[in-house]
């Protein structure tokens, strides 16, 4: 008895593949951020409220 192929499904499964490498390949290729000055990241947008509870007593006097 001969053996056949899925020629269509083992398409298929090596694009799945190729295309999961090269997704993973373009998620390497971003740069990671590093050296970022916190403080100065916080200055610029303000101090937020330490909790919700706290903020709203002290907007409600």
């Amino acid at each position: 008895m001969g053996v056949t192929r899925l020629k269509r499904k083992d398409r298929k499964n090596k694009a799945r593949a190729n295309n999961r490498i090269a997704k993973i390949k373009q998620l390497l290729l971003t740069p990671v951020i590093k050296n970022v000055d916190m403080d100065e990241l916080r200055s610029q947008f303000g101090e937020a409220p330490k909790n919700k509870v706290a903020a709203e007593e002290t907007a409600a006097e």
